[in-house]
């Protein structure tokens, strides 16, 4: 088992599987879990013989351990997609929600995993399908470890489209009705996905962007909290974390993936890391020729 320790930002990452390493963590010690699992399809960091069955067992095992290790008011994001197969598609959240279903009925209630939102992550830019419509989102499944936990919502409001609305009738008539810190983001966050020219762009096929974790971060946890992810992939969630000043653990089987994570959490650490603000997406200056309908396209 490799380990690699930053001193200075408390920060731990493990080349190991996430199972062997889950044993080693006390029970509810950790505060958040972000991750995103391989959805076992045959990708370069998969067993080229994992199908929908290896996605239930170890998913079962995995959130087990999670909601073992998960203090109580304690947060879990579930970050999950689609296994797809001669175009034919499973919805990956729902084989998480059984799951978590069959794991609850083990546990007192305070135990229990509750769901409080099925979050959509929607991007405007993925593979062209020819057989079915293009996919364009995910979804965050955001579990809580009994019904009394952190949520705030003041650190990821976002601007309203139309701030100068004001009340019409009633004792606030003539006041602006938004909030002043900004509006509540919603179940539907319209991220850009990390897809070729990407500024956090890695050898990672199926990376992430920071501005998942980094707002998953700031709602569900305190700066100082420790957070997990079992699935470490290019060390997104820790660079989010050291971004948001918390605390780390991380697994990673794949050595080449890890190498990757210690570069991008030791700019994260010097301030030098490559990343997209999590700002609203901006729409295309129509001034721009890639922007422009050459004449023969028919819409």
């Amino acid at each position: 088992m490799d380990e690699f320790i930053y001193e200075d930002t408390k920060i731990k990452l493990y080349n190991e599987d996430c199972l062997k390493i889950f044993p080693l963590i006390d029970n509810e010690s950790i505060d958040l879990i972000i991750t995103s699992p391989p959805y076992c399809m045959g990708k370069e960091y998969e067993n080229t013989s994992d199908d929908i069955n290896s996605f239930l067992s170890m998913n079962k095992k995995v959130i087990y351990e999670a909601q073992r290790v998960l203090k109580k008011g304690g947060n879990l994001c579930w970050q999950i997609g689609f296994h797809v197969k001669d175009s034919v598609i499973v919805p990956l959240d729902c084989l998480i929600y059984q799951i978590v279903e069959e794991i609850n009925k083990t546990l007192s209630d305070d135990c229990k995993l509750y769901l409080h939102n099925r979050i959509v992550w929607s991007f405007g830019h993925g593979l062209n399908a020819e057989k079915r419509l293009s996919g364009r989102y995910e979804t965050i499944m955001w579990y809580t470890k009994g019904k009394e936990y952190l949520f705030n919502l003041n650190a990821i409001r976002v601007p309203q489209k139309y701030p100068g609305k004001k009340y019409s009738k009633g004792k606030k008539a003539g006041q602006y009705s938004g909030n002043p810190l900004g509006k509540n983001p919603s179940d539907v966050w319209d991220i850009p996905n990390v897809k070729a020219n990407h500024i956090e762009k890695t050898a990672h096929p199926c990376q992430f962007p920071i501005a998942i974790p980094q707002r998953l971060i700031k709602a569900l946890s305190r700066q100082g909290d420790i957070i997990m992810d079992p699935f470490l992939g290019s060390g997104t969630t820790a660079v989010a974390c050291i971004m948001e000043k918390r605390s780390f653990i991380g697994c990673e089987l794949k050595e080449d993936y890890v190498s990757i994570a210690k570069q991008r959490i030791t700019d994260a650490i010097q301030g030098n890391v490559k990343y997209r603000p999590d700002v609203p997406v901006i729409e295309p200056d129509k001034n721009q020729k890639v922007a422009q309908k050459p004449e023969e396209f028919k819409w």
